[in-house]
């Protein structure tokens, strides 16, 4: 058997499996092995706890008057633009959450409480740029009822993708995995 040649060659080393893996990453970061990707049920626990985070600092900063937001009665009188001040501030408030835990973290809160950390699709640190875009399309979680339909497609495309992105990831180029399973090259900017 040693003294012919096979008829399957293989190009640049490796098992068949991992070629496979390879040619349908399409341009993706190649995953180190052992490298663990966010489900998207931690994903969306980690957001919840975002959430509680920053509405619990808004009510008690506001004494409490940032239900005001949702308050369909104050949004249908003339002095709706109590409601109005209160959504913005609420917007304006995640926003800046999430945009200044990333850079300082890699990461939100609730990302760290659930031990998944959020890179560029090439494995790097993400960008300021990046995380402004990141932060700004998950403002739509924070609007009632699109909230919920936008999270089951969210939910949906995670599961389909190999590579367990959302729609979010794939416009800003990231990946949410398990900070611990990354290898460390790829977790020193973690915090």
């Amino acid at each position: 058997m040693a003294d012919h040649d096979s008829p399957i060659s293989l190009q640049g080393g490796g098992t068949l499996a991992k070629q496979i893996v390879t040619a349908e990453e399409g341009g993706h970061w190649p995953v180190p092995e052992g490298t663990i990707l966010a489900s998207g049920v931690r994903r969306i626990a980690a957001l919840c706890v975002d959430v509680v985070i920053v509405t619990t600092i808004l009510s008690v900063a506001s004494r409490g008057r940032i239900i005001d937001a949702w308050n369909l009665t104050l949004w249908g009188s003339s002095n709706f633009h109590y409601a109005l001040a209160m959504a913005s501030l609420i917007f304006v408030a995640h926003w800046l959450y999430w945009r200044l835990t990333g850079l300082r973290y890699s990461r939100s809160l609730g990302q760290r409480m659930f031990g998944i950390a959020v890179l560029s699709e090439d494995g790097s640190a993400m960008t300021s740029k990046m995380w402004d875009q990141r932060a700004l399309r998950k403002l739509i979680f924070l609007i009632p009822i699109i909230n919920i339909v936008q999270g089951i497609q969210e939910l949906m495309r995670i599961s389909q993708r190999h590579t367990h992105q959302s729609n979010i990831d794939l416009h800003v180029g990231s990946i949410v995995a398990h900070a611990d399973s990354l290898p460390p090259a790829n977790r020193k900017h973690i915090k």
